[in-house]
């Protein structure tokens, strides 16, 4: 899940996997796979950023430690 903001200002948290193209037409409109397009204030490189840092965020919270300590 990603942060961005509407044109409208109105902050809303979307779904990345849902995303099926990003253009910049000026406006950033996102393209779902649910057929909805979005709009938004946010570059399409903000966007991929973004859902870079959320995949990296994921996959570190999921990675085993790296050593356990016994007690």
């Amino acid at each position: 899940m990603i942060r961005v903001t509407r044109l409208n200002r109105a902050p809303m948290i979307l779904n990345s996997d849902l995303i099926e193209h990003i253009d910049e037409t000026p406006d950033t409109v996102i393209a779902l796979t649910t057929g909805q397009s979005l709009r938004v204030r946010e570059t399409a490189d903000e966007i991929v950023s973004r859902i870079v840092n959320f995949r990296r965020d994921i996959q570190i919270g999921a990675s085993p430690p790296l050593h356990r300590t016994l007690v």
